[in-house]
């Protein structure tokens, strides 16, 4: 049988997850952490219990959950701000494909005690709950390959629309995000003009168009309204390198938000280098990855 281009795309994302090939079997994600448990990982709580190895704490923030409203749908988001502040800076982080885990709640305070309005929308609940499952090829198959992109960028525009509502300043707007949100990133700054700026952690950058994901980031280019940071690794699995070096001769060719992006390229990181609570973690270069994320921002007048 055929394999279709969504399987393909899948595929290749799963490698990049589990950090290598998946045998004839397959693989689970909660199977592929069991060898980091003596570094303090509880694979039996994972994904519906994400740890992050960086514990950032809420004092002089108000974080937590709320909920967007999207059309009479109910989207639930986590929100950290600098308490008892208004006309901040906002910035989306997106998820990987596990949702807003405990590791993304924590991305939310360390980008608020920078300073910023952050919201984490969970973009997949009205196809599944992705934090439920442990087996990748089975969330990506069962949820994530159901979400339509043209979905994501409303939520995110209703995203950015209570932010205004609620003590942010939409005109320093920002977004970041992690593997399949990485991918989100590009699309977003090909998608909203008033995005100011874009951090893509890893993202996909090509692949083959699906009904839910016509378009991706390369095809993008010529409609780039906000400059992007791509923070990628070369031992990445998922993301080859001639990928990147596409996505640079593009841009470089693209109006001038293309023409101001950037790449880092972190010679030894794989695939999801700066998730602390998996053994893909890689200290130095995702350390390095968040200050150059605070530069790009502030370079770019968001902050």
């Amino acid at each position: 049988m055929q394999e279709s281009p969504l399987n393909h795309n899948l595929i290749e994302d799963t490698q990049a997850l589990l950090g290598g090939h998946m045998g004839a079997s397959g693989a689970t994600r909660r199977s592929a952490l069991k060898a980091a448990l003596g570094v303090g990982y509880a694979a039996a709580a994972l994904p519906i219990m994400a740890q992050t190895a960086i514990q950032t704490p809420a004092k002089g923030l108000v974080s937590g959950e709320v909920t967007i409203d999207v059309n009479g749908f109910k989207l639930p988001a986590y929100r950290s701000a600098p308490a008892g502040k208004t006309g901040l800076p906002v910035v989306l982080v997106i998820s990987e494909i596990f949702g807003v885990h405990e590791h993304i709640a924590d991305v939310t305070r360390r980008l608020a005690h920078a300073g910023y309005l952050v919201i984490a929308p969970e973009l997949f609940v009205r196809q599944g709950d992705a934090k439920g499952y442990s087996d990748i090829p089975k969330l990506q198959a069962e949820v994530i390959s159901k979400v339509p992109d043209a979905q994501v960028m409303a939520d995110l525009d209703e995203a950015v629309a209570w932010a205004a509502a609620n003590g942010g300043n939409t005109d320093k707007l920002a977004i970041t995000g992690f593997c399949w949100g990485g991918r989100i990133t590009w699309l977003y700054a090909a998608h909203q003009p008033k995005l100011k700026a874009g951090v893509a952690w890893y993202g996909r950058l090509v692949g083959n168009p699906t009904a839910q994901t016509p378009n991706h980031p390369l095809a993008l280019v010529g409609s780039l309204k906000a400059p992007v940071l791509g923070l990628y690794g070369a031992a990445d699995t998922g993301i080859p390198l001639d990928t990147v070096d596409k996505m640079k001769a593009e841009l470089a060719q693209g109006p001038a938000a293309a023409k101001a992006s950037e790449f880092v390229v972190y010679p030894e990181a794989p695939h999801a280098f700066h998730a602390d609570y998996r053994p893909s973690y890689r200290k130095a270069a995702a350390e390095d990855g968040w200050q150059r994320l605070l530069a790009w921002l502030k370079r770019q007048g968001v902050a």
